[in-house]
């Protein structure tokens, strides 16, 4: 494992890498409040024994990177779409292979629509296609567990771990168990690293920027939907519509998956993205 600050004008971007750089670079991006740490380095070092050199990084307002003051976003969707595009430059790498979770699915389908010459393959997981509206909603007990994030006070530690493992709960696959422990540990990880875990509840203020009219049916690159089928935030008819809009798209969904990357269900993904971009 390797760090880099790549900067791109006044924003700094921690990244890690994993693998050699021989191999294709794959680059992960995450979704909303959730820095690097949310790829778990086992994860990515078994990407990496697939074939893949694997960069993981910090999205603004999160980990290591550049942070604004809470509640004021200097920056647009459209932005930290080109962060991603800043890394690979910063790399060194023409074209890459994409994966994005949550809010990272919809950067990485920004990323692909209007740099379709950087993406070799995009995978999207626990996501929503960009431009088709009409999908449902959050499910009924998570809106109302979120809805309880107002009343957190960003600056009280306690406060927001009893919000975040609430959350972890909420967000598990209903196959597998759910592991309390591990999740308070990722927790404590994530905000003894960050510069101001405060800052990353900006993501939820974020504007789409000047490329709001994307869409996914216009997406060209290769494209391949990872989707928990217990998803209560993007229920899986998100990762179904997405497949749909996307030309010879591939679905694959995840038994009793949540919105999370369980352990238990890495076997899948790792193979199902190995065999996406064509990794031995």
């Amino acid at each position: 494992m390797a760090d880099l600050t790549i900067r791109r004008g006044e924003v700094e971007l921690a990244t890690e890498t994993f693998g050699s750089p021989s191999d294709p670079a794959l680059l992960l991006i995450m979704g909303a409040m959730a820095s690097m740490l949310w790829w778990p380095e086992e994860f990515c070092e078994q990407l990496a024994t697939r074939g893949h050199y694997v960069i993981r990084y910090d999205n603004r307002d999160t980990g290591l990177s550049s942070t604004y003051p809470p509640g004021e976003p200097g920056y647009t969707l459209a932005d930290m779409a080109e962060d991603a595009v800043a890394i690979l430059d910063g790399y060194g790498i023409e074209t890459a292979d994409i994966v994005g979770i949550s809010m990272g699915g919809f950067l990485a389908q920004r990323l692909a629509l209007v740099h379709p010459d950087r993406v070799r393959t995009l995978t999207v997981m626990s996501s929503s296609p960009l431009g088709i509206d009409g999908l449902p909603p959050f499910t009924d007990a998570y809106r109302e567990h979120a809805a309880t994030g107002e009343a957190v006070d960003w600056s009280d530690r306690a406060g927001i771990i009893d919000f975040m493992l609430r959350d972890a709960r909420m967000t598990a696959s209903t196959t597998h168990p759910h592991d309390p422990a591990a999740a308070r540990l990722l927790l404590d990880r994530d905000l003894d690293r960050a510069r101001s875990f405060a800052s990353a509840t900006n993501h939820f203020m974020v504007a789409g920027g000047d490329d709001d009219r994307l869409a996914a049916a216009d997406l060209r690159v290769p494209l391949l939907v990872i989707h928990g089928t217990s998803d209560p935030i993007f229920p899986i008819a998100h990762g179904e519509a997405l497949a749909n809009a996307g030309r010879g798209a591939k679905l694959q969904p995840v038994v009793g998956g949540g919105h999370e990357l369980h352990r238990n269900d890495w076997p899948q993904i790792t193979g199902a993205i190995a065999a996406h971009v064509g990794a031995p």
